[in-house]
């Protein structure tokens, strides 16, 4: 089949990353692939060199932001839409929110016969005020009239979608974000040399963040968790993995609190160290205000580490609490506080808690799997197993 990806940015991140193993498992099966995408632009790094180096077209469609810009998203249609008309793919398969309308609504003019989609994560939240979540619920329920097949990163993006009258159930499918597991099942072999490079004594507990630091991710709750642990013993440590805008206002915010002597920041690294990274730490916590499903949850399980996360979306599909981690209640900053400090106090309740359901994990977001996933659905789509929703039909959001 002739496939093509469309995705906003290839900065570093779980839906980039997603979509570059996808791209790469299509191309080893022997699809042709075509890669639609913007610049790679912002702090948070970019996958473009290895997405250009993967065997397989890449086009850069240098208008296309993720920020609402009339201009520059009327341009980035054009180009899709004219690009779309010579590719003719079979299957046109769209990322991220901005690329999910615009190359749905350009798929669709060009006449393309299929279009399938993958919802990493709603553009529709509770931080958001009523009249902006209104906009993107229609823009979302819009662009599902003329999609095959919506492919959710976690079973809590169905639900959510299919509450707020975006598609019809009938539409979906759970296909979780694929990886590499191997170095994830094995990066305890790396601890004495990553602790050493961070300057970790031997009794320090780590507990890693793994995100972006950008509006939405939680750190801003973190620092407000850590402020009564203060006084904790020297060994408590914070190990941050991750670049972004609010950067300077975070490192300011933990020097006046006096808790920068407690954070390590590493900065943007490539995905391929993230399982070096983990190795270095005791818990991996995850703070954020909502998410699909956060790809640090299941490397951490899969890294042998419990987690601490806020209860958000697809979060409980692999935290159980009390069992492999703790889900709080989103925001509390009281109960990430008494997470911390019960993780810090326990070494057995860590160990024992980071060896549940490894298997499981290894299994469930592989990469390849992922990849077959997929590409049976796109066989089905193209066999016309599944069909679109119809605008006036009575029944499309049974």
């Amino acid at each position: 089949m002739r496939i093509c990806q469309i995705i906003t940015r290839m900065i570093v991140g779980g839906a980039q990353e997603n979509t570059l193993l996808t791209c790469e498992y299509l191309h080893r099966r022997g699809h042709e692939v075509v890669l639609l995408t913007g610049p790679a632009i912002g702090a948070e790094g970019s996958m473009l060199d290895r997405a250009m180096a993967g065997g397989y077209r890449v086009e850069i469609i240098e208008s296309m932001r993720r920020s609402i810009s009339p201009l520059k998203d009327l341009i980035s249609f054009r180009r899709l839409y004219r690009l779309l008309r010579e590719l003719q793919p079979d299957i046109v398969h769209t990322h991220s929110s901005k690329a999910g309308v615009l190359g749905r609504l350009a798929a669709r003019d060009a006449g393309c016969p299929h279009i399938v989609h993958t919802i990493h994560g709603l553009p529709f939240n509770r931080l958001q005020s009523p009249r902006v979540n209104a906009l993107y619920i229609r823009l979302e329920h819009h662009a599902a009239q003329f999609t095959d097949r919506l492919v959710s990163v976690a079973d809590a993006m169905t639900e959510q979608a299919v509450a707020a009258g975006v598609a019809p159930r009938r539409l979906f499918e759970t296909i979780y974000s694929g990886m590499a597991t191997e170095p994830y099942l094995h990066a305890e072999q790396h601890r004495a040399e990553m602790r050493a490079k961070l300057k970790l004594e031997d009794g320090d507990v780590v507990v890693g963040t793994i995100a972006r630091l950008s509006p939405g991710k939680g750190h801003d709750s973190l620092i407000n968790a850590m402020q009564p642990l203060r006084d904790a013993p020297p060994g408590l440590k914070f190990l941050w993995v991750g670049d972004g805008p609010l950067r300077p206002a975070l490192e300011d915010r933990l020097t006046r609190l006096g808790l920068a002597n407690r954070v390590i920041l590493v900065g943007l690294v490539p995905s391929d160290q993230i399982p070096l990274y983990l190795s270095a730490m005791d818990v991996v916590l995850h703070p954020s205000y909502w998410e699909g499903l956060s790809r640090a949850l299941p490397q951490a399980l899969l890294a042998g580490l419990p987690v601490i996360s806020y209860d958000i979306d697809g979060a409980r599909e692999v935290v159980r609490h009390g069992e492999n981690g703790f889900l709080l209640r989103t925001g509390d900053a009281e109960q990430l506080t008494w997470a911390i400090e019960t993780m810090f106090s326990s070494p057995a309740m860590r160990q024992k808690m980071g060896n549940r359901h490894r298997t499981q994990w290894a299994e469930q977001f592989d990469a390849e799997r992922m990849g077959s996933q997929l590409e049976r659905l796109y066989r089905e789509v193209v066999r016309g197993k599944f069909r679109r929703p119809a605008a006036t039909d009575p029944s499309a959001m049974a």
